[in-house]
């Protein structure tokens, strides 16, 4: 992910370009002829749609964004029919695109404070951890730790022994049988970290995370190619746990306000009542609390 100034435009550019490719004439009131030599739209006809010149709209695709208006970037997003997602990200780009350029700098770790590990040990029904922008699980409950005992006892964890998501979707093979449905985690971790590096386009450690993750897995570097974005994650995960067996869980994301510039979210993992997943996250449940009250046992 090198953001210079080069391939910042690039980044930009071939995000606009696939927008613009996967709408059709016909989504948006156009004649469709047989001979188009493009997929999707022309350049002209965004223009068009959005108000503007080719020829300025042109001068955007490749990648001059920086001293665009909000009200332009905001009829351009019309017109390429982006969601509330690619949305946020094409205005972060221009965003990051103003600032003056310097070198990437790593930023310094939030803590997590004690009221909010607090907060996830009360929960003790429901998996939650709190994740931040590069995917990293920077804290937890004992119930997220059982149930995500494969991430965190793969050898893709920190020096600290915190797990990274898309380390682990992308780099060890085990995650193929953990996430029921892979492809689409794999997917939409990649497209977290589009997001962020739309936000964070200087963060020294997510640069590092992508060239990793893109040296180590052509399945990431297909995905990252794709340019999709998404800045929040909610809906049903499907989970292979190596001692309960097939769980169906219903997952949430909220965000976490602790600190300015950094995005964290609170993730909550649930079960359906009545559910044989009910029946497994409780026995997990079970499992973490006794283990928990062993170790606070053993430290005293």
């Amino acid at each position: 992910m090198d953001q210079q100034p080069g391939n910042r435009r690039g980044e930009i550019r071939d995000f606009l370009v696939g927008r613009r490719a996967r709408i059709t004439p016909a989504q948006v009131g156009l004649p469709t002829g047989a001979r188009r030599r493009v997929a999707g739209l022309r350049r002209e006809e965004v223009a068009v749609l959005a108000g503007v010149s080719t020829e300025w709209y042109t001068r955007l695709e490749k990648g001059h964004i920086g001293g665009v208006s909000e009200d332009v970037l905001d009829a351009v997003a019309r017109a390429l029919r982006l969601d509330d997602d690619e949305r946020a990200y094409l205005f972060d780009l221009a965003r990051s695109s103003r600032r003056a350029r310097r070198l990437p700098s790593r930023r310094e770790e939030v803590e997590v404070p004690s009221r909010v590990q607090w907060l996830l040990d009360s929960m003790t029904t429901s998996s939650a951890f709190v994740r931040n922008g590069r995917t990293d699980i920077v804290a937890c409950n004992p119930l997220a730790r059982a149930l995500l005992a494969p991430m965190f006892d793969s050898a893709t964890v920190d020096e600290r022994g915190r797990p990274n998501i898309a380390r682990y979707i992308f780099l060890d093979l085990g995650a193929r049988e953990f996430f029921v449905d892979w492809d689409a985690a794999g997917a939409s971790t990649a497209a977290l970290l589009r997001a962020e590096g739309g936000r964070e386009p200087r963060d020294r450690a997510l640069r590092e995370l992508v060239g990793e993750l893109s040296a180590g897995s052509p399945e990431f570097r297909g995905q990252w190619a794709a340019h999709d974005v998404l800045m929040r994650h909610a809906g049903v995960k499907r989970l292979q746990h190596p001692d309960v067996g097939r769980l169906e869980l219903t997952f949430q994301s909220l965000d976490l306000p602790l600190s300015d510039r950094a995005v964290h979210e609170l993730i909550v993992y649930t079960a359906e009542p009545g559910t044989a997943s009910e029946d497994r996250l409780g026995l997990l449940a079970t499992w973490a609390a006794t283990r928990s009250g062993a170790a606070l046992a053993t430290r005293r």
